[in-house]
């Protein structure tokens, strides 16, 4: 008995077969093996088509199928992780209208801000728990002043996830948690919210259905399970956006418990039982999987957009050829700890929340010809990382979300010994790696959805821990002197982009 996971990224789809009796992966893969195309019309822009998360899929699929050598008809169930806030449109046949604006775009940015002027700070902070910002309904807002005739075809609107699971069961529907996510939902009426639709002028009628987080979602149609080697009928069980998804992949459901990624993008994820908020909106409030009227349980997160991102340009730009990210890692260590005076703003993918959606855009500050060499520009980038993970967890910290464990997967920027010392030390949290990822995650909440475990505790049970890092006290005060001359950095920067305004 089997269940099978995906996680939709924008960089790759990664596909996991778990063993439900024991817990375990027995086969994983993902692709395409290079990063997946983003592309940039213009900047500040950010779009994928969907047939790229789906062509991608099917290789994923038929990979761990031939490696795995186990039978579809012992698949019981899916679920789908998937890249947030990402925009997809169709018409009433259910063909994609336009590639989708993906998470990282930033052109919605001024629709989200005069939303927020026009409908009301407390209204929105209070009702939504977030500022419309630069999600999927201000992306919908952007579509609709600028291709009206693409807009006047649409049909339904969906989320990265919901596309997928149309695709394979031929439903167009979504969860609580992803309205919330693209800021439609109404968390005091419990209903989607009808001033955000007011003021944009949306139907609702664009909206697709509403199911429960875990449980049949659709099933499988018949010529979708031969294009995918898998047997028609296996229900879809469970979808989540990835963050959320990668807190349920870390165990993490109750409030105070603390997950972390840092992917393309960097996350902090907490959940909290009260219905809250950021009133300056740079941190984010949403529906968490398990979040229900009677027992609320919101997922308090904070995003850096720049994050294994910059260290893959670092990669490909900076550091000599044909060097592993391990041995850029050793190169960065032999360095001292701040890089000799330099300081990398990670802020080059995309308006950033936690700046109150400014674009900075990426900066190496400080740089001194007759001192530093690529391993310092490289040093200093990975402290930036942890630096700017530092300047939002503080923030967090001001909500009253005291965090002493962060779990994260032994992944991305996670395996980087100097970057996750860092930010251990810069914070004082302790860091927890587990041998999860996203696609695993996904699989055990389709075994929740499906009735196979019956609850979370029994879904990860077999949760193992790989490592802890704790604060390096030798060299605290040398992070500490390295981050003031970075945030020193980074409000005169902010200071700067407010004066040219």
């Amino acid at each position: 008995m089997y269940l099978l996971g995906y996680d939709i990224g924008s960089s790759s789809i990664k596909a996991s077969l778990v063993n439900a009796e024991t817990g375990k992966c027995v086969a994983e893969d993902f692709s395409p093996k290079q990063e997946m195309s983003i592309t940039a019309l213009r900047a500040g822009w950010a779009e994928q088509h969907p047939d790229q998360w789906w062509n991608n899929l099917k290789i994923a699929t038929l990979s761990i199928l031939n490696t795995s050598k186990v039978s579809p008809a012992d698949i019981k169930a899916i679920g789908i992780s998937y890249q947030m806030h990402g925009l997809v449109i169709i018409d009433k046949q259910q063909q994609v209208l336009r590639p989708s604006i993906i998470w990282c775009d930033s052109r919605a940015v001024p629709y989200g801000e005069n939303a927020f002027k026009t409908i009301g700070k407390t209204t929105c902070l209070e009702h939504l728990l977030n500022s419309p910002g630069n999600f999927t309904a201000a992306k919908l807002a952007w579509i609709k002043q600028h291709e009206p005739e693409l807009y006047d075809k649409i049909d339904k609107i969906m989320l990265p996830g919901d596309y997928i699971a149309m695709r394979m069961t031929g439903k167009a529907v979504t969860t609580i948690s992803g309205l919330s996510e693209g800021i439609f939902w109404d968390f005091k009426k419990n209903y989607i919210s009808k001033p955000l639709l007011d003021y944009f002028g949306f139907s609702s009628n664009i909206l697709p259905d509403i199911v429960p987080t875990f449980g049949i979602q659709g099933e499988l149609m018949p010529h979708i399970a031969k294009e995918l080697g898998l047997a028609a009928g296996i229900p879809v069980t469970y979808r989540a956006g990835d963050q959320p998804n990668n807190a349920l992949s870390l165990n993490v459901f109750n409030p105070g418990e603390i997950a972390a990624t840092a992917g393309t993008s960097g996350v902090v994820y907490g959940v909290n039982a009260q219905i809250n908020y950021d009133p300056l909106s740079r941190v984010n409030m949403f529906a968490h999987v398990n979040h229900s009227v009677d027992q609320p349980r919101l997922g308090v997160l904070l995003c850096i957009n720049g994050t294994s991102i910059l260290n893959t340009w670092i990669k490909n730009n900076v550091a000599p050829e044909n060097l592993s990210y391990k041995e850029i890692d050793q190169l960065a260590a032999t360095v001292p700890v701040g890089a000799a005076g330099l300081s990398v703003l990670p802020f080059g993918n995309g308006a950033e929340r936690v700046l109150s959606n400014k674009e900075t855009g990426c900066s190496i500050n400080g740089i001194n010809f007759n001192i530093h060499s690529k391993a310092h520009v490289i040093r200093a980038a990975q402290e930036g990382i942890a630096f700017s993970f530092k300047y939002g967890i503080d923030i967090m910290n001001n909500l009253g979300m005291e965090i002493k464990v962060i779990r994260a997967g032994k992944a991305n920027m996670f395996l980087s010994s100097l970057f996750r010392e860092t930010l251990s030390t810069i914070t004082g949290a302790t860091i927890e790696l587990y041998d999860t990822d996203g696609a695993i995650g996904a699989a055990k909440g389709a075994g929740i959805g499906v009735g196979i475990f019956k609850n979370n505790e029994e879904a990860f049970a077999s949760l193992t821990k790989m490592e802890t890092i704790t604060p390096n006290r030798k060299q605290e005060e040398a992070v500490h002197i390295a981050y003031d001359k970075w945030e020193n950095t980074l409000n005169t920067v902010l200071s700067s982009s407010c004066t040219e305004k």
